[in-house]
């Protein structure tokens, strides 16, 4: 009836909206957003409206996506140079008058409470796609040096701050678009050596350097502490060692197939700490045993290939960039969060990605789907 008159139905109104929508990259993410719903029910169980706040971050985050998927990736490369200006310009306001929480001041106060480098995720590979777009054709060494400069001003301010967990994953995103846009291997090779060499030293000497005293240059004193306390848990166990223990508690108890949901003891009786934020993946460990780990590793692993691939099969040098280096900020996010919790990490502070609370990084995690969104859609209309 509605056709014979020339009226068409909402759902063709709407069809258009969800065509640039890539179903595999769909799939993964509300496959990782149900697990993320699940085990923040159990791990939320005595934590006021976590479990109801987690499902709004994520409604929110899903409202993000879905605006940016709709926005060109040339008009994203048009807001790269005044949103790395806003975020640096912001980060340097958090160095002169920010808010000071736990002795670390990350935070500014401009009529809400806002974390800008929680930006300079999104907006750091967006200005480096920008700057290696411009120079498509013509790259020189000045370049890459350039590019490493953008880098390092954000890296640095954030590092200050202290905030090492959110500077590691700025450097990570800036750093894949550097080596995505052809650094050499003779720059990469080098400084990977050294990382290897000292931690070989580190682990090595390791009772003389963490000795009571001993203090590393260039790092803060809880960093350092965080790196012996990862190399000796028991060093500490009630204390700055006790995370890292009870999070492997949990994963081991949980064996081959979990102890069930609500049904983890290392949870239920609160052994766990920070088990809805940045521990949740030993909640989920010990729930949901080897087994379910390796559903969830496999999700992000999906989730990362597809990214990769989309990156692959975009139409210009700045949608391959942004592309791959946003795909990396949930490679890093996953790699260092189970790291850290598994105890083979120092503990820094990353959340896993749509599993853990925290509304400032969904939307962040929002952010980053819907330019791989947009990415992928503008790739069917290049071929179209």
């Amino acid at each position: 009836m509605a056709q014979k008159f020339g009226k068409t139905s909402l759902w063709q109104q709407m069809a258009p909206w969800f065509k640039g929508f890539d179903g595999p990259l769909a799939f993964a993410v509300f496959t990782l957003c149900c697990a993320g719903l699940l085990i923040m029910y159990s791990s939320g169980f005595d934590n006021g409206s976590r479990f109801q706040d987690h499902g709004r971050n994520m409604l929110i985050a899903a409202s993000i996506m879905f605006v940016v998927a709709q926005i060109p990736p040339q008009r994203l490369m048009a807001l790269a140079v005044p949103l790395y200006v806003v975020g640096v310009t912001l980060l340097v306001a958090v160095a002169v008058f920010g808010i000071t929480k736990k002795g670390a001041r990350r935070w500014l106060n401009v009529g809400v409470i806002v974390q800008p480098s929680e930006a300079l995720k999104i907006a750091t590979p967006l200005m480096l796609a920008w700057w290696f777009q411009k120079r498509e054709g013509q790259l020189r060494s000045l370049d890459f040096v350039v590019a490493a400069t953008l880098l390092a001003v954000p890296v640095a301010l954030i590092m200050k701050q202290p905030d090492l967990g959110t500077s590691l994953l700025v450097l990570a995103a800036g750093m894949s678009v550097i080596f995505f846009a052809g650094m050499s291997w003779k720059l990469v090779i080098p400084p990977v050596v050294l990382g290897l060499v000292g931690i070989v030293l580190i682990v090595a000497f390791e009772p003389a350097l963490c000795a009571d005293g001993v203090r590393w240059p260039v790092l803060h004193d809880y960093q350092q502490q965080r790196i012996c306390t990862l190399l000796d848990p028991t060093r500490d166990p009630l204390g700055k060692g006790f995370h890292i223990i009870q999070g492997m508690i949990a994963i081991g108890s949980g064996g081959v197939f979990g102890a069930g949901f609500m049904k983890g003891t290392q949870t239920h009786l609160e052994f766990i700490p920070e088990r809805t934020t940045d521990f949740i993946f030993a909640v989920y460990s010990e729930e949901f045993g080897l087994l379910g780990n390796i559903f969830l590793i496999m999700a992000f692993v999906f989730l990362v290939l597809r990214g990769l691939a989309i990156a692959l099969e975009a139409p210009t040098l700045f949608s391959r960039l942004l592309a791959g280096s946003v795909t990396m900020i949930f490679f890093t996010y996953a790699f260092v969060n189970m790291g850290m919790v598994s105890g083979i990490l120092p503990v820094v502070g990353v959340p896993l990605p749509f599993i853990s609370y925290g509304g400032t990084a969904m939307v962040t995690l929002g952010l980053a789907v819907g330019i791989l969104m947009a990415i992928a859609n503008s790739k069917r209309l290049v071929q179209s």
